[in-house]
């Protein structure tokens, strides 16, 4: 009954013939398979790393896409109030006259582009009128369109992190424009592309501030430097630089007071805080980030000027585009001031800041 039990001392078909192979045979073909195995594993992963960088691929798509549609939805209002009333100007006008022009250049400053914009746009249209390469009432919109494209795209410049360790970026703007929220979606961007980032609380004048920025960094992720409320905003800058440092940070974002353009001591405290940055980290800041509220309207260029001449803005992210009717600031801004707009914001979602784009604006818009 134990016939069909192996004999431990039978060598299988594959062991009898190794055995006939001299070693260096035998060598030659372990090498072969271990070769074997390695371009299999290889195969394995680089099939994994395509597979990954696909799925980034269409989840970044589709997150642009989504972004493009909440700015689209979000521009709603302002796209009513200005080239709804641009289509009804010139519905069934037969040509461009001088009454057209008037009621146009009416439009523009009612729809928050500024007076200065507004008149810059009308000479520029009276322009191609007089050289005759416009005389259609119907393609006025697209001559507008292609206008404020060109003004736009003169600013859009997003914010590059030079390699400089720590670049610190110093957040200024009035209270209420969303400066903390901005911060953490900031933040929460660097960290995706693989950078630490480093808060720092540097409004110590309301204890609520401190706490919000806090709850914002926890959801990115980051951690916060702070001093107890009423406390030296520049001590917090202070040990927040030297803390970044100690900790080979890249990014280190500090939150400043909002503070009222009009407020002379204020202001006074935002310039000596960045001589401390300045002087603890030569060169720094790297970037001077001013928030504005779109919702302001012609508020947000006034500060704009007054915070521009204090700590002179190296770029500029405009906030809740959403449900308002006076996002054409943001030619204003660009027309009047010439400073490079990096965000734009339509909502409250980590995902809802991103890159100012003209081209994807204005097409938003129109």
């Amino acid at each position: 009954m134990l016939w069909f039990k192996k004999d431990k001392n039978k060598k299988s078909k594959e062991e009898r013939e190794g055995e006939g192979k001299p070693e260096e045979e035998r060598e030659l073909q372990d090498l072969e398979d271990q070769e074997s195995e390695w371009k299999q594993q290889e195969r394995r992963e680089r099939e994994q790393h395509e597979s990954k960088r696909e799925n980034h691929k269409r989840e970044k798509k589709e997150k642009k896409e989504g972004f493009l549609n909440r700015l689209r939805k979000g521009l709603s209002k302002t796209r009513e109030g200005f080239v709804g009333k641009v289509d009804r100007l010139v519905l069934g006008k037969k040509k461009i006259d001088d009454d057209l022009l008037e009621e146009l250049e009416e439009i523009l400053i009612t729809s928050d582009i500024g007076v200065e914009t507004a008149i810059k746009l009308i000479e520029d249209v009276r322009e191609k009128v007089k050289r005759k390469e416009l005389d259609d009432p119907d393609l006025l919109k697209v001559c507008l369109q292609e206008k404020i494209l060109e003004i736009l795209k003169g600013q859009e410049s997003p914010l590059e992190i030079m390699d400089s360790r720590p670049f610190v970026i110093l957040v200024v703007g009035v209270n209420g424009v969303g400066k903390t929220t901005t911060i953490a979606k900031m933040a929460n961007g660097f960290k995706a592309e693989g950078k630490s980032v480093l808060l720092a609380a540097a409004d110590t004048f309301r204890a609520a501030a401190i706490e919000q920025l806090e709850i914002w960094g926890e959801r990115a992720g980051c951690k916060v430097i702070k001093h107890q409320s009423g406390s030296d905003p520049s001590a917090v800058v202070f040990d927040s630089i030297k803390a970044a440092k100690a900790r080979g940070i890249d990014v280190l974002i500090i939150d400043t007071a909002g503070r009222l353009h009009t407020k002379v001591n204020l202001m006074e405290e935002l310039k000596k805080i960045q001589r401390i940055v300045g002087r603890e980290l030569p060169g720094a800041p790297h970037e001077v980030l001013l928030i504005l509220d779109a919702t302001t309207g012609q508020n947000a260029i006034s500060q704009a000027k007054q915070f521009n001449e204090t700590s002179n803005i190296t770029g500029i992210a405009l906030t809740k585009l959403d449900g308002t009717a006076k996002g054409g600031v943001i030619v204003g801004i660009s027309h009047e001031l010439k400073i490079p707009l990096r965000y734009v914001g339509v909502g409250e979602g980590m995902d809802d800041l991103r890159e100012f784009n003209a081209k994807a604006f204005v097409e938003a818009l129109f």
